[in-house]
């Protein structure tokens, strides 16, 4: 008996161990589970996608010492043109004319583009600011029918599979009042296919990795931009992330592994008989906070 007592302790201790032991697994599993219902509960997200920071430098591919820029770059004066206020508002609203009018078009024409157009819009998309001044972007022009073609049936294949399986209800139902789907007619027949890549980072003339500061940002800026050039130059389009695309093209387009495709613009002029849908945009109070 005496024996007995003097054990229980030990008895104790070791149930309270196991007890732990079994209560850390079932957290570790809930947790796993918790972590793959937060991952499939947004199927949307496009993994390819991520940003720079989930692709951190290796630590022997950096150079501290040198990021390719000038250690002292100089500065220049600057020279600014001035409006006068009637002229500002003038402008502005012009400007804001133009840019309303724009929208997304499906419906694109075959009808040839001339060349130097797209060189200049890409030029203009091209003068976007980007961090450290890294100029992240690539822009992808395609007008070679094969490629199209190929571009085609990777996006329509995949965009399949995202409407029926990965969108989910609800985004599936969002879009059917737009009459869109998974079938991308405008891949062929737009004139120019232009694929904006991302590039997480650089390579600098040693080798080494190049830190690419806030890329995203950067480029969904000049994507911005280049819409604008679109729209300024008579040009439609529809702003088109293929989801779950992006290594195929890459691999097709002979990308390399540090660019990411961010968006993909069919561009031309639409069809004689296109349509939109009958959307409207909220009105400035709705948007705009004055402090």
């Amino acid at each position: 008996m005496a024996l007995f007592s003097s054990l229980t302790p030990v008895f104790i201790a070791i149930i309270c161990v196991l007890i732990g032991v079994i209560l850390k697994k079932t957290s570790g599993e809930k947790e796993k589970h918790d972590i793959k219902s937060k991952l499939t509960s947004r199927p949307w997200v496009d993994e390819d996608l991520k940003d720079g920071t989930d692709h951190p430098l290796e630590e022997e591919d950096v150079d501290e010492e040198w990021q390719g820029l000038e250690e002292n770059v100089a500065h220049v004066p600057f020279t600014a043109e001035r409006y006068s206020e009637a002229e500002m508002i003038k402008r502005s609203q012009a400007f804001y004319e133009l840019l309303n009018k724009r929208r997304s078009v499906r419906f694109l024409s075959d009808e040839p583009v001339p060349r130097e157009v797209i060189d200049n819009v890409i030029r203009t998309a091209g003068t976007s600011p980007s961090g450290a001044h890294t100029e992240p972007w690539t822009f992808v022009v395609v007008q070679d029918p094969y490629l199209k073609r190929k571009i085609r049936e990777i996006v329509e294949e995949e965009e399949e599979i995202n409407y029926k399986k990965r969108m989910g209800d609800r985004w599936v139902s969002d879009l059917k009042r737009l009459r869109t789907n998974w079938i991308k007619e405008y891949l062929d027949t737009a004139p120019y296919l232009i694929l904006i890549f991302k590039q997480v980072y650089g390579r600098l003339p040693n080798g080494k990795k190049k830190t690419h500061y806030y890329n995203e940002i950067s480029v969904s800026i000049a994507c911005g931009i280049l819409l604008a050039a679109l729209q300024n130059a008579g040009l439609y389009t529809v702003t088109s992330t293929p989801l779950n695309c992006g290594p195929q093209l890459r691999v097709l387009l002979q990308r390399p592994a540090n660019e990411k495709l961010l968006l993909l613009l069919p561009v031309g002029y639409p069809k004689k008989d296109a349509t939109v849908p009958a959307l409207t945009r909220k009105p400035l109070e709705d948007i705009m906070v004055v402090m």
